[in-house]
């Protein structure tokens, strides 16, 4: 069985190849990019199952990157692995993306996040609470939940 494909987006180098062997202990992490702009590129010519994404990124940060995948990509996963402990971002990504985890909880977390999009659910580190009054009525569906 072949195991799914991840492209990562990381601007800081020492922290991209942390979560690049965290991720590659469960799914095939098939490029790792610097920013948004290479994030949106790479992503549209290899067509991973989910894309994992910092939010803070020069130039084309992660959310506006995730937001022109999902717009070309409709059924890809976005796992959003972010410092920012704040609901309200997280409420912002998720309208997006199926997950949002902080970068201190992802050796927990992380990995779960992905098994979660890529069987079309959601996923919020604990951190931030439940997941359901992050969520709102404004939450894009899970990718297969799409008619």
């Amino acid at each position: 069985m072949n195991r799914a494909t991840i492209v990562l987006a990381e601007d800081h180098p020492s922290v991209a190849e942390q979560l690049r062997k965290l991720l590659g202990s469960a799914f095939d992490v098939v490029a790792v990019v610097g920013h948004g702009e290479a994030l949106v590129k790479t992503a549209l010519r290899l067509k991973p199952d989910v894309v994992v994404t910092d939010i803070g990124m020069p130039g084309l940060d992660g959310i506006r990157a995730a937001q022109e995948l999902v717009h070309q990509m409709p059924s890809l996963g976005v796992v959003f692995v972010t410092v920012h402990n704040d609901p309200g971002l997280a409420r912002k990504a998720l309208e997006i993306g199926s997950g949002y985890v902080l970068k201190t909880s992802a050796g927990e977390e992380l990995v779960d996040a992905v098994a979660a999009a890529l069987d079309s659910r959601r996923f919020v580190s604990a951190a931030l609470g439940p997941l359901e009054p992050l969520l709102g009525n404004t939450a894009r569906p899970a990718p297969t939940d799409r008619t």
